[in-house]
């Protein structure tokens, strides 16, 4: 959530950076400003009247220790206390409903993120590795899984429809033993303290996210309780502090957590569908930073190079690419793409998404931090990235390292994890 005073004092700047990723909000901080510019005339005449009732009341006092009538004063006081209750309400309207135009503005862009209407304006800034030249045409993951038999996705369909798979024998293995090997890195080499969170979570946590009210249809709701199905583990674990006032010698806070994500993928239809390139349900290993506002951008920087190790054990060729302010993330104020080449499909998959959202979670969430031994208080900066997600990654593994016959040679690093040489 942005901050209504910095907006107050910076309107055309608030404008004219939203501007930049082409969503029209606009709009909604010319309707903000209006109400907040309502809400403050309504303050200041509550604070008048009800000054003008503490004189009306001493004037009475005054009145009475004299034995001089008041009736007037009464009746005058009477109609103020009314106006008060009026105006009261009416403040308590424009409240909400400034609180809930400043939930549905995305963050400001970092000046050093490009501005671009679009991925055509996205910057790549590294990769690495080259792709393998294959001496006989390399197959996509689907075909591979049916060969060894890693998925059944006829067997998803008949369970709960497209969108979904089911991984069997070897591919179940596979599918456990990267998670294993991501969350040990993780915790072992990059020290994140895992998590092991609910895969549910209440409304108000989705909000604290960002992801209400703004992606409401992209959730699985379950009315009955009011909860919703995780569609990523940063829901839980950026959340895990809040309403709490952090010691700043404490930060910065890494946690680490595997869940299973769900996506209704609302307006994706016919988009990437084959095999395990666009599911409602999919495996991840999500990275959560809590950080001093100063240190974010550096760990911002330190989380991408956590996803990258992933990927390099892997031995699997990526881009990183900078996104443009019109492909950026709702609160993500700069983010990178790791972005895997997957050459069965012929096209770079994207992995893992880091970023910095500022404090633009920590206010929705009243999360701050204090300096030792005393200062004063400031809202944290979260940053998350997945480090990283399945089944893309798992994709392109197979395809990656395919061998002519069917079989999947796996990269050293990860072979104990698998115990196995071949797939």
């Amino acid at each position: 959530m942005l901050d209504i005073h910095w907006i107050r004092h910076h309107p055309q700047e608030t404008q004219e950076r939203l501007k930049t990723r082409g969503r029209g909000d606009e709009e909604l901080v010319r309707r903000l400003l209006h109400r907040d510019e309502e809400l403050r005339a309504i303050i200041h005449s509550v604070e008048e009247l009800r000054a003008k009732r503490n004189q009306v009341s001493r004037e009475i006092g005054f009145r009475r220790g004299k034995e001089e009538p008041s009736e007037d004063l009464l009746k005058e006081m009477r109609a103020v206390g009314r106006a008060i209750e009026e105006q009261e309400r009416r403040r308590q309207q424009l409240e909400t409903e400034v609180k809930d135009l400043l939930l549905l503005l995305p963050n400001l862009p970092h000046p050093s993120v490009p501005v671009g209407a679009d991925a055509e304006a996205n910057r790549t800034i590294r990769s690495w590795g080259i792709p393998r030249e294959f001496s006989f045409p390399p197959k996509p993951h689907w075909e591979i899984g049916e060969i060894r038999g890693l998925f059944d996705l006829r067997a998803a369909v008949k369970l709960a429809g497209s969108g979904f798979a089911l991984f069997r024998g070897e591919g179940a293995r596979l599918q456990r033993a990267l998670i294993r090997f991501m969350l040990d890195l993780h915790v072992r080499e990059h020290g994140y303290t895992e998590i092991w969170p609910p895969f549910l979570v209440r409304g108000e946590v989705a909000v604290g996210s960002g992801h209400l009210p703004k992606f409401a249809e992209e959730m699985y709701h379950i009315p009955a309780d009011d909860l919703y199905l995780l569609p990523t583990a940063e829901l839980a674990l950026a959340n895990l502090h809040r309403e709490e006032i952090l010691r700043e010698s404490s930060l910065p806070l890494r946690y680490v957590a595997y869940s299973p994500c769900f996506r209704r993928e609302a307006g994706s239809a016919g988009k990437d569908t084959r095999g395990l390139l666009r599911l409602h349900q999919f495996e991840k290993v999500e990275l959560v930073q809590i950080t001093r506002p100063e240190n974010s951008y550096e760990a911002l920087e330190e989380i991408v190079h956590h996803a990258e190790t992933v990927l390099q054990l892997l031995r699997i060729p990526y881009r990183v690419t900078l996104l443009s302010t019109g492909d950026m993330g709702f609160g993500a104020a700069k983010c990178y793409d790791l972005e895997v080449w997957a050459p069965g499909v012929g096209a770079w998959l994207e992995v893992s998404s880091c970023s910095n959202l500022e404090d633009f979670q920590a206010r929705r969430m009243n999360l701050r931090c204090k300096p030792d031994p005393a200062g004063k208080l400031r809202y944290c900066h979260t940053l998350n990235g997945s480090g990283t997600a399945l089944p893309r990654l798992m994709a392109a593994l197979l395809e990656n390292h395919q061998e002519q016959d069917g079989r999947v040679l796996l990269p050293e690093a990860f072979r104990a994890y698998y115990a196995k040489e071949f797939v």
